[in-house]
């Protein structure tokens, strides 16, 4: 656990061992994390100083920080000298063929392609050391309480998240809960947290709480089946215990009927409960009302269907005093009720923001922000980072009601704003999106939510994937589309176009049962694109979720630094990809002046079931990244505008948003912020 401690917050729990002299250890361990891009906080030096267990405990925090930015691995290209040398890609494909009597059409059938043909030594010795840049990223580990401590910290920061969880963090959730049965976490804003945190009491027989939706007892059912507390996914719900059962449809059973509407939306994951939890074998007849209405024994009209009721009589003003009973909805349907002229939405709105969660609001005026004009193509991604394009037939809304609208929920972020004498904002933080969802992003290093930009100098950025098949042989492939300023295609790099001036791939390796790595450089002095997306295809095998583990990341790099493929000091990001589709989108690129500008984007296409290229899906990889380039985000620079807004009080503290942590703390990361706009 001290090693997700420390890959989840950078802070490092406290040596259990006894006293000693680790003061050579405390110097060769600021030696190795250095080399890794790390560097140990003043107290964390003197900690390892002071310990008898020095030795083991800094190969932990090492270990730890190489797994961070995928340092874990051999990378291992194909090509042994990229960049140098890179061949034209006609003439590898004649040496591999050349090495065979006969050849049968298919280069995965041929000895040398695909397979590295050199060992990971060899490699290394075929690149000169890294010589060190200032420009090169240093992050700073700082010395934590208790491995206890640091749990329960951890623990009561997950579940008292405003914003809905990502997937790892919602696993790490409830391996956590299982350790701290004992620990109430005050208020769970987010019900995919109450679930969670309701399952592990379920399994250990203590009380549920914080029920009050039919909807919970369905995401609790699901999280203690193992399944998908989203409920974006089917679960094959497990048996339940006597005890079990009783508890969940007691839960069940506390639920007003008035919201028992809600089961339409989920009917057949209820007809699959019910048969389970065998609800006519207990005393509790609102749960069994449940189970008919999901049957259609009884009909109970829900009441986002009152809503739709009202809006196909063609009756706006209906459909609006109905959502005035529930703010969050609401605002959810703002667009809807301004297109359809219902009156009197401003005043609607300002009476309602109060009641409605500060993620709600931000998403409302993200939105409205889109809405003056028609977009090129409204790009959808769903939960699970799925994307699909449809165009764009929505009749811009009134300027004068986008205005008035924008200006009330503004008014009201601005009061639920802290109190603060003095703000500082890291430039590089400015055009971050404030995070409002977990599921907009991924597990990693340096991982941005969708739609943030960030910018980094150097003269070379290289991009990476890394993937480790689990069962079965698997080949992805990364790629790069290149595109000009008007976003239209120049070319791309990839296995079936190993290099264009001032940009180079390090060869295609078709399976990965030890883990494999391939690599795109883009050299800025000769590149001859405005924007680079790069792509990881899945040609065959085992999927985003199914492999043991798959990576992106990129790096940069000046051209006289040297040093060999993978350098964890030029780490910049690394993320996770595990999504439903065939080819992932983790982010792409942009060159101006002196520096790149990367824009993430966390998005996965469909696919086809094998053999994904670069070539097929070009067309709406431009639409996307036009898309995503276009779109208005409320970012830390808006969120800064609403501070000016309220202005600064005298004696309030100063508040300082940065990515992360100083050495001196103080700072509120931009993972913190959402926590800011909630009450």
């Amino acid at each position: 656990m001290r090693t997700t401690i420390i890959k989840k917050t950078l802070r490092v729990p406290l040596s259990d061992g006894a006293a000693g002299d680790g003061g050579t250890t405390a110097r060769q361990l600021d030696a190795a994390l250095l080399k890794v891009g790390f560097k140990a906080s003043r107290e964390l030096l003197e900690h390892v100083s002071g310990t008898a267990d020095a030795v083991e405990y800094s190969h932990e925090i090492v270990r730890a920080v190489k797994e961070l930015v995928g340092a874990q691995a051999q990378h291992n290209p194909y090509f042994k000298d990229f960049p140098r040398n890179v061949p034209d890609t006609v003439e590898f494909w004649l040496e591999c063929i050349g090495d065979v009597a006969e050849f049968t059409g298919n280069l995965l059938d041929l000895p040398k392609y695909g397979r590295v043909q050199h060992t990971y030594d060899e490699m290394l010795a075929a690149h000169d050391e890294l010589i060190p840049s200032l420009k090169d990223r240093v992050t700073v580990l700082h010395l934590g309480g208790t491995l206890d401590d640091e749990i329960t910290r951890l623990y009561l920061e997950l579940a008292a998240s405003p914003i809905p969880l990502g997937e790892a963090d919602r696993a790490l959730l409830g391996e956590l809960a299982t350790q701290r049965l004992d620990l109430a976490p005050g208020d769970v804003p987010t019900r995919e947290n109450r679930a969670i945190l309701n399952a592990a009491r379920l399994v250990a027989q203590r009380p549920l709480t914080g029920i009050d939706t039919v909807t919970d007892v369905l995401r609790l059912a699901s999280e203690a089946s193992g399944g998908d507390v989203t409920l974006r996914e089917p679960t094959r719900f497990r048996s339940f215990r006597r005890a079990e059962r009783r508890a969940l449809l007691a839960a069940l059973n506390e639920v007003a009927p008035s919201k028992f509407g809600d089961v339409h939306q989920h009917r057949e994951a209820w007809k699959r409960l019910g048969e389970r939890l065998h609800p006519h074998e207990y005393p509790f007849e609102h749960a069994q009302d449940v189970f008919a209405v999901a049957r259609k024994e009884k009909t109970v009209r829900s009441f986002a269907g009152q809503v739709e009721v009202a809006f196909a009589e063609g009756d706006a003003d209906l459909a609006l005093r109905i959502l005035a009973k529930a703010p969050g909805m609401l605002l959810r349907q703002v667009d809807r009720l301004v297109r359809h002229g219902a009156s009197n939405v401003e005043e609607a709105v300002r009476a309602a923001a109060p009641d409605v969660s500060g993620r709600v609001l931000v998403s409302v005026l993200e939105h409205l922000a889109n809405r003056e004009k028609p977009d090129a193509a409204r790009v959808f991604a769903n939960r699970g980072r799925k994307v699909w394009i449809e165009d764009d037939t929505r009749p811009p809304l009134d300027p004068a009601a986008v205005a008035a609208i924008t200006a009330v929920v503004e008014d009201e972020l601005v009061r639920r704003l802290p109190d603060f004498s003095e703000l500082v904002v890291d430039p590089e933080v400015l055009d971050v999106v404030v995070p409002m969802s977990g599921t907009a992003t991924e597990d990693g290093f340096g991982v941005l939510p969708r739609g943030s930009k960030l910018w980094f100098e150097g003269d070379v950025l290289r991009f990476f994937v890394h993937w480790r098949q689990r069962a079965k042989r698997t080949d992805y492939d990364l790629s790069a589309a290149l595109l000009d300023e008007n976003f239209e295609f120049k070319g791309h790099v990839s296995w079936t176009w190993l290099k264009r001036k001032g940009a180079y791939y390090s060869g295609d390796v078709t399976e990965a049962a030890d883990g494999a790595t391939e690599f795109i450089d883009l050299h800025a002095d000769a590149l001859h694109a405005k924007y680079v997306v790069p792509q990881v295809n899945i040609y065959s095998g085992e999927g985003f979720d199914d492999v043991a583990e798959s990576m992106f990341g990129f790096m940069s790099r000046d051209l006289d630094q040297m040093g060999k493929p993978f350098e964890p000091s030029t780490v910049r990001a690394r993320s996770a990809m595990r999504g439903k589709g065939k080819v992932a989108l983790p982010m792409m690129f942009e060159r101006e002046g002196d520096s790149w500008y990367g824009t993430w984007l966390h998005l996965y296409l469909r696919g086809t079931s094998w053999g994904n290229r670069v070539e097929q899906n070009r067309d709406l990889v431009k639409l996307i990244a036009s898309a995503a380039l276009h779109r208005k985000y409320f970012t830390v620079r808006k969120l800064a505008e609403l501070f000016e807004h309220k202005g600064s009080t005298s004696d309030a503290p100063t508040i300082h948003i940065g990515l992360s942590q100083s050495e001196t703390g103080g700072v509120t990361t931009v993972a913190q912020l959402g926590n800011m706009l909630s009450d």
